[in-house]
């Protein structure tokens, strides 16, 4: 319990003193149950304490989860010289009943189809150069009731409105999830407002303009992916016209025949040829050019090729950067597989709004909690895992109940066969010494 307790004691200005040993309780609990994260589960494998009744008054407390999130991120993982970006996605839970908040029907990529669950979107910060990302918040997507019939909107003729003028692009209308991401966007980087973040990552379902206006309103670069058939322009480059404007647009990108001095690299790996491609273009719904880099990759044998269009808004990124930047941005995928399947975001039965959201974020707190204490196992053995942890932690309780059931205390030669014991059940790779569990 004292490794929890010097983990949690950078949250002590943030969070009350009981919600604070409640939570360590907690924290403790889930490391240790090797069943469904539950508030059930978690009360049978707290110390004294720990009861029920505790667990359902901690999951009601409002905690401010945006600080929580961040504190441990900035206290224990964060290297003051590195290079971050901030990676955004959907996570979908799947969910029965008809009494949880937020209930709705959404779109699965695990399923391939919609089902009915819980939606939360999510941002993380990502460490370039440790290639991890870290949660900082995430907030639930609630259904959006709609009207069964609506009026259709007017359509214009042909041609442009007489006496229109020339204007800029008007801001576009944001749907509910980006205004939901914008919100979520604009309360982290107030958080972390002292770390210079110049870039988000998000997947092609937000590579449109909206997407991009709101995160340039936010001040951020967008990394993103266009349709592999995007609709993307060279500057015009030819003479002015004797009469009306300088044209904004030139020749359409052919991607089955692109500029050759565009080619930054070609890679050849058996029968596999990968060309990356480099150019500035424009596209008609975007009122900015683009930093536009295309994968193209052929098979050799079979003359067969295929394509992705990567873009950004920052002009200044290379190929490379831009490549690597969006790879990373599924860094926050292994976020949401850890936090489903060891952390607990997939189990919760609870249903109302406030205890929803503290379980979801716990999990997403235990991400962030079993990095760092990943770190000095990995350190002796570079494979130890999430499930070796929850085993340690695990060994480590039964240790104590037993030496707790003992009429005297164990010689210190005893202790050291059954941690040896304890350690090894379930464990793939179990501890090789003893560490106090005191």
């Amino acid at each position: 319990m004292n490794e929890i307790v010097a983990l949690t004691h950078c949250l002590a200005p943030y969070v009350s003193r009981t919600a604070l040993q409640q939570m360590r309780q907690v924290v403790l609990a889930v490391l240790c149950l090797s069943g469904r994260v539950t508030m059930l589960g978690v009360s049978r494998w707290t110390e004294q304490g720990g009861s029920y009744r505790t667990i359902q008054r901690w999951m009601q407390t409002p905690v401010d989860w945006g600080q929580v999130l961040w504190t441990v991120v900035r206290v224990h993982l964060l290297d003051s010289d590195g290079v971050y970006l901030l990676a955004g996605d959907e996570v979908v839970v799947s969910k029965a009943g008809k009494s949880t908040h937020g209930l709705g029907r959404f779109y699965s990529s695990m399923a391939q189809r919609v089902i009915p669950g819980l939606s939360f979107l999510a941002l993380s910060l990502v460490d370039v150069e440790q290639r991890r990302a870290y949660p900082l918040g995430l907030r639930q997507r609630v259904p959006v009731q709609t009207a069964a019939t609506a009026t259709p909107a007017l359509k214009r003729g042909r041609g442009r409105p007489k006496g229109s003028k020339n204007h800029a692009k008007a801001a576009p209308t944001l749907s509910p999830e980006l205004t939901l991401l914008a919100a979520l966007l604009r309360a982290v980087l107030s958080l972390i407002a002292p770390l210079a973040v110049k870039h988000l990552v998000l997947d092609g379902f937000f590579g449109t303009y909206p997407a991009t206006w709101m995160v340039r309103d936010c001040g951020l670069h967008l990394i993103s992916k266009l349709r592999h058939n995007a609709a993307l322009y060279l500057p015009y480059a030819g003479p002015k016209p004797r009469r009306g404007p300088t044209p904004r647009c030139g020749d359409q990108l052919d991607y089955k025949r692109l500029p050759d001095e565009a080619r930054v690299s070609a890679v050849s790996e058996g029968n596999l040829l990968t060309e990356t491609y480099q150019l500035t273009s424009l596209h008609k719904d975007f009122s900015d050019p683009l930093n536009v880099v295309v994968l193209v990759k052929t098979d050799l044998k079979t003359g067969k090729r295929a394509h992705v269009v990567l873009f950004s808004t920052d002009l200044s990124l290379s190929a490379a950067q831009i490549v690597d930047y969006y790879s990373l941005r599924f860094q926050i995928e292994f976020n949401f597989r850890d936090a489903k399947q060891y952390w607990g975001l997939e189990d919760f039965m609870n249903v109302s709004e406030q205890a929803v959201t503290n379980a979801a974020n716990l999990a997403f707190l235990m991400v962030n909690l079993s990095t760092v204490l990943l770190q000095p196992h990995r350190q002796h053995e570079p494979a130890f895992s999430v499930l070796d942890l929850k085993c340690h932690f695990r060994a480590r309780r039964y240790l104590l109940e037993t030496i707790n059931s003992l009429p005297d205390p164990p010689a210190a030669h005893l202790i050291s066969r059954l941690w040896q014991r304890f350690s090894a059940l379930g464990s793939i790779r179990p501890p090789s010494q003893f560490q106090d569990a005191a």
